[in-house]
């Protein structure tokens, strides 16, 4: 399984940490202290999951000179679909008029494009009929937020990113992706409204904040760092590789604080590590193929280097997957 062509796309509004300055108790230096973060992109009001994930596609198809209708199976990994009923996944295929193709969203948090790997992979060794498939990963965090908390709302922007793939050719082959659930972590990192614990809406329910993302940071930091080092030495270990066999890696964007530490556990130099934290935060699923696409676009990831994705999200889910460039 190859990722032919990749694309992302960042909303133009910016939200820096003065702005958050404005709206909670906080300062620049204290954001950037302790997560990593400068700013982060905003969707516009019109701006739905699926227009990112359009604007992301259209970028990868047009870099591979695919054509809508040449797909077969479009998969959005996203906790923020556009609506509950139809999928992102169904309103992107229209927008695209890839009228051929199944789509479906696939819900796995943070971790979300690695669980999108594994089952695109697992699609095209069930069915010779499907030959190109678009993975997209996007996210409208910032409508999950509560702006009056202030260790949870400076963490989350937007954005959204597209991959190709296909079974073989150029690009980025896949030689391993492993994934990870523990549902006895869910509610660490929880969004309790939408789902039918939380339907209908209710004045009752919006009192009491349950339409806003509620994260548990010190359980998470520390599981997040276990699995994210595990499950990429498992990765490595299984293609009889080590972390020096490694030229890039590019964690989940969740903190800075949690990179180093990953890094630390690999010892891992940060130079081989991707960073897009800083001007974009936490983007959820978005964030590993957000930055693959810049790494790749600004000639970093070259023929013959292998990359390492490593990600968690709440589930608990967590992944890893190794990639090889070919030319």
């Amino acid at each position: 399984m190859v990722i032919a062509a990749t694309g992302s796309y960042l909303p133009e509004r910016v939200l820096h940490n003065r702005d958050l300055e404005k709206m909670v108790d906080t300062s620049d230096e204290w954001i950037f202290t302790r997560t990593g973060i400068r700013e982060r992109r905003m969707a516009a009001p019109d701006e739905a999951t699926s227009d990112l994930c359009l604007r992301a596609a259209r970028r990868a198809l047009d870099e591979d000179g695919t054509a809508p209708d040449d797909l077969d199976l479009i998969v959005v990994t996203t906790i923020t679909p556009d609506t509950m009923c139809p999928s992102a996944a169904c309103w992107l295929q229209n927008k695209l008029g890839a009228d051929r193709a199944v789509a479906f969203d696939l819900a796995a948090a943070c971790s979300g494009f690695l669980f999108g790997l594994k089952t695109v992979q697992s699609f095209l060794a069930a069915d010779p009929r499907i030959r190109n498939v678009l993975l997209c990963s996007a996210e409208v965090m910032t409508r999950t937020v509560d702006y009056t908390d202030r260790a949870s709302c400076i963490l989350w922007g937007d954005g959204g990113a597209a991959a190709l793939i296909r079974r073989d050719g150029p690009g980025l082959h896949l030689r391993r992706v492993e994934i990870r659930t523990q549902g006895a972590y869910g509610e660490d990192l929880l969004l309790p409204g939408g789902g039918s614990r939380t339907t209908p809406i209710s004045h009752e329910s919006v009192d009491r904040n349950l339409h806003t993302l509620k994260l548990e940071g010190k359980k998470t930091f520390r599981v997040a760092v276990r699995c994210m080092a595990g499950i990429a030495r498992e990765v490595l270990e299984a293609e009889g590789l080590g972390v020096e066999d490694v030229d890039w890696v590019i964690p989940h964007q969740a903190n800075r604080r949690i990179q180093e530490a990953v890094a630390q556990v690999l010892k891992l130099p940060l130079e081989k590590m991707v960073f897009t934290i800083e001007k974009y935060g936490n983007i959820s699923s978005a964030t590993i193929p957000i930055a693959l696409d810049e790494a790749r676009r600004d000639g970093r990831i070259r023929p013959g280097q292998r990359v390492l994705l490593t990600a968690f999200g709440g589930g608990l889910t967590w992944g890893a997957a190794l990639l090889e460039a070919q030319g």
